[in-house]
């Protein structure tokens, strides 16, 4: 069969002609149909994931469509693509418990974008934070895949106002015409003000480091913050005085901390939305061989979902 292998860590994959997996117990065979490259993926196969890489030359991709035991499955975890060979490939072995059935009237591409990134910006929101009425939202680095989603997913949770911030000024633009009542540059945006009120009452963090820290400083007393990444930095200096002065709540979100049944429960709502146009995830495909480029395409951070189809 034929599958995309990292050769050298910091290399992109290329396509190898390799012995298919073999099936064991209480593991499923995935006919894979779609996989989506994440900046976990890159990370991975730059050596730079704390977890480590996998034995070189291995196959990447933490998340796949395809179909298993009779049906259409969306895929994650179980050490795919981080601990062992990955979903980017024609089949890969998964366990049994993973699998997540979905219809088949829903396409492979839209399926696979609705989930590692995507269930971090809905769930970040709808369960880590709670947010509800009332809250006002500040979606730090809105321009990306994950901030986009929270955008979109706050205005549904049924937030009061919500804010996008980032740098790119027409993924901003995006973000407004999906619902976010105000953009803001990170570089000069008063966030306070485009909050409204005292500051907002949930911040959604994808970035860590310094534009955490301008954030809580515009908050408001009491405010929650749902840290979901470290794209900004892995470390933050923040000021014990705003957070203990302001009793800030700071909430940490991971996919890999999720329970199956919540993943699952939580994958599914946004595919729903995502299908009946209340969310909306830009996406851009590549066939299995142009991997490469579209490995390269995923790395430069494109803020939309690299997806590569195999069939």
């Amino acid at each position: 069969m034929r599958a995309a292998r990292v050769h050298e860590l910091g290399a992109a994959p290329r396509i190898d002609d390799v012995e298919p997996p073999e099936q064991a117990e209480e593991r499923a065979l995935l006919e894979v149909d779609a996989v989506a490259l994440n900046p976990l993926d890159v990370a991975i196969g730059g050596g730079r994931f704390y977890g480590g890489s996998p034995p070189l030359p291995y196959v990447p991709g933490c998340e796949a469509v395809g179909r298993a035991d009779g049906g259409r499955v969306y895929v994650f975890g179980d050490g795919l693509g981080i601990a062992r060979d990955g979903a980017l490939a024609e089949r890969a072995v998964v366990a049994e418990e993973r699998l997540i059935p979905i219809g088949d009237d829903v396409d492979a591409t839209t399926a696979v974008a609705c989930g590692i990134a995507g269930i971090a910006g809905y769930l970040s929101v709808t369960r880590r934070a709670r947010v509800g009425p009332g809250d006002r939202v500040l979606v730090l680095g809105a321009t990306g895949v994950v901030g986009f989603v929270a955008v979109q997913a706050a205005r549904i949770a049924g937030a009061e106002r919500v804010v996008a911030a980032g740098r790119n000024r027409e993924r901003l633009a995006r973000a407004r015409h999906a619902g976010a009542d105000a953009a803001v540059e990170l570089t000069d945006g008063d966030l306070a003000d485009a909050c409204g009120g005292d500051g907002p009452t949930v911040i959604v963090d994808p970035l860590w480091d310094g534009p955490l820290a301008t954030a809580l400083a515009a908050a408001a007393p009491g405010a929650r913050v749902v840290h979901i990444g470290q794209s900004a930095g892995p470390e933050a200096t923040l000021s014990s005085a705003v957070v203990r002065g302001k009793q800030i709540d700071l909430l940490g979100f991971s996919n890999f901390g999720l329970p199956i049944e919540i993943l699952r429960e939580g994958y599914l709502e946004l595919v729903g939305h995502v299908t009946e146009g209340r969310i909306e995830i830009p996406l851009e495909t590549f066939p299995l061989d142009r991997v490469a480029e579209a490995w390269e395409r995923q790395a430069a951070g494109p803020g939309e979902k690299i997806v590569v189809s195999l069939r």
